[in-house]
């Protein structure tokens, strides 16, 4: 008999990265992840359907990554970053027998090639030049479960307007469904970033919204949007509070709220991340729910931790020592505190034995916390391990076969399955109503990171922004607007949206490429108030002077993400 369920999730996101930059920031990372992640990943589970295996994996695909994979200049960029790759690794072949290295590095430099070379073949002749169509055929099988994430990856608690948050999620399912032909039932919260409804007031003094003023909670917003689950911190979960308990539930639906009864006094409520919730800011439920998939912490810790995870292991690939000037990897963890000069050669073999070791500690640990909970509330357990997917792949190269054993092993496990979100939520039904704290999965878990000494300036630019936006949309009646006046408008709002992602105050907050972060926040936020000088003038001239479409045509070629995108959508 079946304890429990894997719901394994991976947030698959880039910041708006075509067309500004390439290496070390910008474009590079776009391709690094095509070849590292998607491919890799893809191929995992084409191999495992090939066993009769279902992978019944969960992947959030931001639409700004959507936006880029589907882009015409990715596939000639892929290719062109494949071939420097190939010719890269054959100079270091060359080289490397020149310069009388060992044989193993030699060979080494030809294993390399062989990679890329089959990465590449991968795009062109599997996938047909698409990571977005190789993923929706998955998902159209019944193999995986694609979500959906805000649409620019905005931090929501903090975004000045509630259509703001609205209109991240309006457009993410919107985009979706270009992309994979239905809307999508589930979203990733960026950063997990959560804000029930209160009467808030932004950080910063900025009116309006330095005014304390009811905020719609962001279930609420997924609610409208028919999102009906996401995922939460665990320890959110923990300091959370029990509301009641549905008692109708429709089972042919996601949406089950039908006849709430509170009961607090005859509840028995324990918080566990083993079980599913829905989530409400209130007692009116009737403003709308979102059910919540809570991050096991201490299963999901042995995945990320770089120093005590299984990623740590001596023999992996080893992410930050490379060889210049063709950057590539060729040397092994050894041990992650040593100095760089004493790291040792990489094994592609020795790895395959490590990665049997851990993908059965871990499915053991699986099963046994699956069992015991059973065992304790004869409820089925939903165990869910969120992660980053560049996690698999680019920061631990062998990831993907990590996810392949794992995979299997579940297949044959006679106590868990891997079962998608979706799946999961109709084997449960979940009935419970609590309300969440506000928080992130971030460092204390709550907004610091996206908010601190360093970033906190950026968000006098995006209020500021919002503001003005919307006065302008105020002021002027949409069905008003003329052609040129609906495209320059649009673009300031693509440019807004691009500045509201949180990337750039997380990549500030790291300083892992702080420069390039706040040159891109200050890029679009002068896009973003020329473009609105430009409207402005032209609604009171109506003309636009040939500059003026010149400056237009260039930013909408750069940052041409959402060619659906609707200006009634910011009213919604």
């Amino acid at each position: 008999m079946k304890s429990g369920n894997l719901v394994l999730i991976l947030h698959t996101h880039l910041p708006w990265v075509l067309h500004h930059g390439t290496w070390p920031h910008g474009e590079d990372w776009l391709t690094e992840a095509i070849a590292e992640c998607y491919i890799p990943l893809l191929n995992v589970f084409n191999d495992l359907i090939n066993e009769n295996i279902l992978p019944k994996v969960t992947i959030d695909i931001s639409p700004v990554l959507c936006e880029q994979l589907e882009h015409k200049d990715t596939k000639e960029l892929f290719i062109k970053y494949c071939d420097k790759k190939i010719q890269a690794a054959q100079d270091d072949y060359e080289n490397f027998k020149k310069w009388g290295y060992s044989e193993h590095q030699i060979w080494l430099a030809q294993w390399w090639k062989q990679w890329y070379e089959a990465r590449k073949n991968d795009y062109i002749y599997k996938y047909n030049y698409s990571i977005i169509d190789a993923f929706r055929d998955l998902q159209d099988k019944g193999c995986i479960e694609i979500m959906t994430c805000g649409a620019t990856h905005g931090y929501s608690p903090l975004l000045g307007y509630d259509k703001s948050v609205n209109l991240q999620f309006k457009t993410a399912t919107e985009n979706y469904k270009k992309y994979f032909g239905r809307y999508p039932r589930g979203t990733w919260l960026p950063e997990c970033a959560y804000r029930p409804s209160y009467e808030w007031q932004s950080i910063l003094a900025i009116a309006p919204f330095n005014k304390k003023h009811l905020r719609q909670g962001v279930e609420q917003i997924l609610a409208k949007n028919k999102l009906f689950y996401f995922v939460t911190d665990e320890d959110l979960l923990k300091r959370s509070s029990f509301i009641g308990e549905f008692t109708d539930i429709d089972k042919n639906n996601f949406i089950h709220i039908q006849s709430p009864k509170f009961n607090k006094k005859d509840f028995h409520f324990e918080r566990s991340p083993l079980k599913l919730y829905e989530v409400s800011s209130s007692e009116k439920i009737e403003y709308g729910t979102s059910i919540a998939f809570t991050r096991h912490h201490d299963i999901s810790m042995q995945v990320w931790s770089g120093s005590i995870g299984y990623p740590a292991n001596p023999d992996y690939l080893d992410f930050h020592k490379t060889h210049y000037p063709s950057r590539i990897r060729y040397w092994r963890i050894t041990d992650s505190k040593a100095d760089m000069m004493y790291k040792t050669l990489y094994h592609p073999d020795w790895v395959f034995d490590k990665l049997d070791l851990q993908t059965n500690h871990f499915i053991h640990n699986i099963e046994n916390t699956a069992n015991f909970f059973h065992k304790q509330t004869g409820e089925l357990a939903t165990i869910c391990l969120p992660f980053d997917t560049e996690l698999f792949g680019h920061w631990w190269f062998e990831g993907p076969e990590f996810i392949r054993l794992l995979c299997r092993g579940l297949h044959h496990s006679p106590w868990v399955d891997m079962s998608t979100a979706s799946e999961q939520i109709l084997k449960i039904k979940p009935k419970e109503v609590i309300s969440l704290p506000e928080g992130s999965w971030g460092e204390n878990n709550d907004h610091s990171v996206w908010y601190d000494a360093e970033n906190g300036w950026t968000w006098k630019n995006i209020y500021d922004d919002e503001v003005r936006l919307n006065k302008i949309i105020e002021i002027n009646p949409l069905n008003t607007l003329t052609e040129v006046e609906r495209r320059v408008l649009t673009q300031a709002l693509r440019e807004l949206m691009l500045l509201q992602s949180s990337d750039w105050q997380f990549l500030i907050h790291t300083q892992s490429a702080k420069d390039y972060a706040e040159n891109r926040f200050f890029f679009h936020n002068s896009d973003f108030n020329k473009l609105c000088d430009i409207f402005e003038e032209l609604h009171q001239n109506k003309k636009i002077s040939k500059e003026q479409l010149t400056y237009l045509e260039e930013t909408e070629k750069r940052n041409s993400i959402f060619p659906e995108l609707q200006l009634e959508w910011w009213k919604e």
